[in-house]
């Protein structure tokens, strides 16, 4: 019996110290700020690409000026849930974000460049986990999400 409860124990410890690295871990905007124009998408299925080409699709093209689609962008990434900017900025028409999972705290990393394009603006984003091999497609639906979230942010009237 004791022997169980040494086991379930460590069992718990484990977890717990698991559960605390996973939200600790640092981000290191060295390795994750990445320009989803040319970056390459991992052979695991854990990563969404969207870009003009190339990509898992293309976003539309928003009658906006680049750094209001930025700006945009970013209020809308900064209100999602577990979300932090961790590199760049509106004004550089370039920034990564972090996005943790509700109960685990597993990171994904966001890149997003927004693009001049004719009659306005558009995005690319690579959405990738840190750590496992799938994401039962979790990046691809964020994205396809944030979009949403975009869309419904530009057609309030400013306030």
């Amino acid at each position: 019996m004791k022997i169980l409860a040494l086991i379930l124990l460590l069992a718990g410890l484990a977890v717990l110290g698991g559960a605390v690295w996973f939200r600790t871990v640092p981000d290191d905007p060295a390795v994750w700020h990445v320009d989803p124009l040319t970056a390459t998408k991992p052979a695991t299925p854990n990563a969404a690409l969207v870009r003009p080409e190339g990509g898992d699709r293309a976003a539309p093209v928003y009658v906006l000026t680049p750094a209001a689609l930025a700006e945009a962008f970013d209020a809308m990434a900064l209100a999602q849930p577990r979300t932090l900017r961790i590199a760049g900025t509106p004004g550089d028409l370039f920034m990564t974000y972090v996005q943790r999972s509700a109960l685990w705290g597993f990171p994904d990393y966001i890149s997003v460049r927004i693009l001049p394009e004719e009659g306005g603006a558009s995005w690319a984003a690579f959405s990738r986990s840190r750590y496992g091999h799938s994401d039962l497609g979790v990046n691809a639906r964020r994205l396809t999400a944030w979009q949403a979230a975009l869309e419904a942010r530009l057609a309030r009237p400013a306030s």
